[in-house]
């Protein structure tokens, strides 16, 4: 099935409510993915998951308590498929998840109201404080896209980077 953004944001609410009360919290992968067949990764407005041990280029992000990403700013060529290595150097659970500004805000919203809603998809990490994560995606799309955590109050004190696809 092939979701797009509305879909995504669609599903996670449609889990939140039939959740009926119960408690959900955001997975406990701590920046390890499961094994995931990347040969039926969904195309995403901003790419599409890919297997990060085949990626040319990788590229570090760091997260910290200060609520900010280093880089800030990644500039990648559209087809490139990158391997990300989120390190958490705070205290604090942190996440790195790719996606539009509009998605990015929009799950940040739900996170408020759903602070404990577990999900774990191909273009998210959670990382532990003191350990790192990797995730590959492929930019398949020219623009500009985002990366954010959206652990409630992270991103809105501007936990948000930027990605620029040429």
């Amino acid at each position: 099935m092939n979701r797009t953004a509305a879909g995504w944001i669609a599903s996670i609410a449609a889990l939140a409510v039939s959740a009926s009360g119960a408690a959900w919290a955001h997975s406990g992968t701590q920046g390890k993915k499961a094994a995931y067949d990347y040969s039926t990764a969904e195309e995403m407005p901003f790419g599409k998951a890919a297997d990060p041990h085949k990626a040319k280029r990788i590229i570090r992000v760091e997260m910290s308590d200060t609520m900010r990403f280093n880089p800030p700013e990644i500039t990648v060529r559209r087809g490139d498929t990158v391997r990300f290595v989120a390190k958490n150097t705070g205290k604090l659970m942190h996440e790195m998840v790719l996606g539009t500004r509009k998605e990015l805000e929009e799950h940040a919203e739900m996170m408020k109201k759903h602070p404990e809603m577990e999900h774990d998809e191909p273009n998210m990490l959670h990382v532990s404080p003191g350990t790192s994560g990797e995730m590959g995606w492929r930019f398949t799309m020219a623009g500009e896209f985002y990366y954010g955590c959206l652990v409630p109050g992270h991103f809105e004190a501007g936990m948000i980077g930027k990605v620029i696809v040429r």
